[in-house]
């Protein structure tokens, strides 16, 4: 009796333990893909950095061309 005991408590442990195996397995994998997420936002944070920064550029020269060429609307007020 003490025996089969023993036997089912093993077969109970091993189960258990293949079950912690796949979970650690499934937690590697998303681990992985928010680690790839998040180089992607900052790369998009990156990209979006850089083009306000050249709309800022092409807005200032925008601004520069206008005033030379008395295109500037007459201030209100």
């Amino acid at each position: 009796m003490r025996k089969e005991a023993d036997n089912l408590l093993l077969v109970y442990l091993r189960r258990i333990d293949g079950k912690i195996d796949r979970l650690t397995d499934d937690v590697q994998a998303l681990k992985h893909r928010v680690t790839s997420r998040e180089g992607q936002v900052a790369s998009i944070r990156g990209d979006m950095a850089a083009m306000s920064s050249r709309i800022d550029r092409i807005e200032t020269r925008l601004d520069r061309i206008e005033r030379r060429l008395d295109l500037t609307p007459a201030p209100v007020g």
